[in-house]
């Protein structure tokens, strides 16, 4: 299976990225492909509303490096997406390129039936904090006719390092297989 890895963190070693190299590393294992991308490295703001996505030979008129991940969610069968909660919601980071997955819907591309998961934590001991990026992610994913292979979310942690405290990690192993 190939998979398209979506991270939003700017800890490199930060809690939900070393859930995400757990993750990897136990896919490669059983055999799926990755393509990763890290939204925190590339040039991706949000959606323009401009309606011309697929028209002028790329995915997203105004977001170049969106491309390759368009790309490569087109070619995959599943796509998860790793990211902290950043008061309560979802990271600037990886938000543009979960606006420009409206690409997809506006170019008509069929990208129903993947698989797709969820990697996220949050320094509160309130699950109910994760919320604000589990629900837009689900509805999201909902309106691709994506299909949930799991998610993994973790509370309690901040400060890097703190996730090996947890079974973070030992979850988002598991989620390999559900793919």
């Amino acid at each position: 299976m190939k998979i398209t890895v979506i991270t939003g963190s700017p800890r490199k070693n930060g809690n939900s990225l070393a859930m995400t190299r757990a993750f990897i590393k136990e896919a490669e294992k059983c055999g799926h492909t990755i393509n990763l991308y890290d939204a925190v490295s590339m040039n991706i703001s949000g959606c323009h509303a401009c309606m011309t996505c697929y028209k002028t030979g790329r995915a997203c008129t105004f977001n170049k490096d969106f491309d390759a991940i368009a790309s490569s969610i087109l070619d995959s069968d599943g796509v998860l997406f790793a990211m902290p909660v950043y008061w309560y919601s979802i990271p600037a980071q990886i938000k543009g390129v979960i606006d420009c997955l409206f690409s997809l819907v506006v170019g008509e591309k069929n990208v129903s039936g993947k698989k797709w998961g969820l990697i996220t934590c949050c320094e509160e001991n309130d699950m109910s904090v994760m919320d604000g990026v589990r629900i837009p992610m689900e509805k999201t994913a909902s309106l691709l006719k994506w299909n949930l292979a799991g998610e993994v979310l973790i509370s309690d942690v901040l400060n890097e390092g703190e996730i090996e405290n947890t079974d973070g990690c030992r979850l988002a192993t598991e989620l390999a297989h559900k793919f």
